[in-house]
């Protein structure tokens, strides 16, 4: 056993600052940036040898990039890109050793809207292959490991961007959500975590065309602020006028929410009892806040699970052909993790299911929109189970096994990549672990504005735990 708590937090230029504060603190000369990227740097190598976050740096061209300061909200406050996003003059690995890759020639688009922002890019984080998993493990190489305890998963599939942001190596990172891969790192690392609204951000080549979209970008963040700042920025960049904009959320209202406590998943089945007790104790402060919170169940086809996953599967598949289709002989199918392979397996092997779940799957953002007809937000657990120790999720074990697992763990999050609406995880108390607790609240498509609003109240309320706090505990 690892057992052990990781952060980088010292007296340098980061200090405690969240990204907004250091962008501050920038702007009037309090700090400069080349101080700042060295801090960072600096923080980054303290604690990368035991996290395995990072999957490759630029730190030499962080600090010449200092010397050509760009504008944005965030100026010259560090940060790392997940490694499945296009940084010009970095290669996208994925986390797969199936490949070769070439660097990219220009920024995709979400890299281009986040880099936007102004910050000084540091590297790209690890992820699972593909993003397919609920954990940032390998088959060939040691996992991404949680700063809260190292013994612990760090989540998936922006788990590297967590354990850097977690550990205070940098006050923000890139990530992405395709079925929970914001929420579930920000849930079991102590952070924020929005999963925006459907197409509110631009998305990867090809998610657009896919029959189901289920996919989209964000960041993690220590504060709700840095969070609301963030998205108003890229709005910035890039509008969807089709949705009403975010704006900028900068503190709470007093506005008083109908707010719907959901306690099972989609099974019928009641999440462990210490998730249970943390969504309760979420519950009850909000009742004690004075919004309106009652129990609702979710109203969704009961085959919703089983066409999330059907699809699920599909994407081992089509991300091989892309593969195959792009990088020719520099992609080693043979290589490919076993979690990876069981999914094509299971999607090739069920081709005749795929045309309804498809169907099904689409009318769901319908569906999903009917749970607010009488509430505003609806409150739910992140995870149906307390983090899993390292090796629980790792993808080399029989894949019909750690399948089952990743089912039972993930029982929430799927909900909002298939109905499209955004979500928001949202650290609460501690488990038996002693690793953070967290709820997850979700608002009908376009409004991530209550889910704002709400975060902030929470955050006012019940102040999120602090990893130096646990180190001096």
């Amino acid at each position: 056993m690892v057992d052990q708590n990781v952060h980088a937090y010292r007296d340098d230029a980061l200090g405690d600052f969240d990204a907004v504060a250091l962008a501050e603190q920038i702007r009037t000369g309090a700090v400069s940036r080349r101080e700042v990227v060295e801090a960072a740097i600096e923080r980054t190598n303290a604690v990368n040898d035991r996290l395995n976050a990072v999957q490759m740096d630029c730190f030499e061209q962080a600090r010449a990039d200092t010397e050509r300061p760009r504008g944005g909200v965030f100026s010259g406050v560090p940060t790392f890109v997940k490694d499945n996003t296009d940084v010009a003059g970095l290669p996208t690995c994925h986390g797969s050793s199936a490949f070769t890759p070439h660097p990219a020639k220009q920024n995709g688009g979400p890299a281009a809207q986040f880099l936007s922002a102004g910050f000084e890019l540091l590297g790209k984080t690890t992820l699972p292959e593909f993003g397919l998993t609920a954990s940032t493990e390998f088959a060939d190489r040691p996992p991404t490991r949680n700063p809260w305890n190292l013994d612990y998963s760090v989540g998936a599939s922006s788990g590297g961007s967590a354990a850097l942001v977690a550990a205070g190596a940098v006050p923000i990172a890139h990530a992405n959500d395709g079925g929970g891969s914001i929420r579930i790192p920000a849930a079991v690392n102590g952070l924020v975590g929005l999963k925006a609204t459907r197409c509110r951000m631009l998305d990867q080549p090809g998610v657009r065309q896919l029959p189901v979209n289920l996919v989209a970008e964000g960041v993690l963040t220590r504060t709700v602020r840095d969070t609301a700042h963030y998205f108003a920025a890229a709005e910035q960049y890039r509008q969807n006028t089709v949705l009403a904009p975010i704006g900028l959320v900068e503190g709470p209202s007093d506005r008083k929410l109908r707010i719907g406590v959901v306690r099972r998943d989609l099974y019928g089945r009641l999440p462990h009892p210490e998730i249970a007790q943390v969504t309760d104790s979420a519950a009850g402060m909000l009742a004690g806040m004075g919004h309106e919170v009652s129990d609702v169940s979710l109203e969704f086809d009961e085959r919703l699970i089983e066409d999330f996953k059907l699809y699920w599967s599909m994407f081992a598949v089509a991300m091989s052909a892309s593969f195959k289709a792009h990088h020719g002989r520099r992609f080693r199918p043979s290589e490919l993790d076993p979690f990876t392979k069981g999914l094509a397996h299971t999607a090739l092997g069920n081709p005749l299911r795929i045309v309804p779940a498809v169907r099904r799957l689409r009318r769901a953002t319908g569906t999903y929109e009917e749970q607010f007809t009488d509430f505003d937000v609806l409150l739910t657990p992140v995870l149906s189970q307390p983090t899993p120790l390292i090796g629980e999720h790792r993808p080399d074990q029989p894949f019909e096994k750690l399948f089952a697992t990743l089912v039972d763990y993930v029982g929430f999050t799927p909900i909002n990549n298939v109905g499209g609406g955004p979500a928001l995880a949202l650290p609460h108390g501690h488990l038996a672990s002693g690793l953070p607790g967290s709820v997850q609240i979700l608002a009908r498509g376009g409004d991530e504005r209550t889910l704002l609003d709400l975060a902030y109240q929470v955050e006012a309320q019940s102040p999120f735990p602090r990893i130096t706090a646990t180190a001096e505990m």
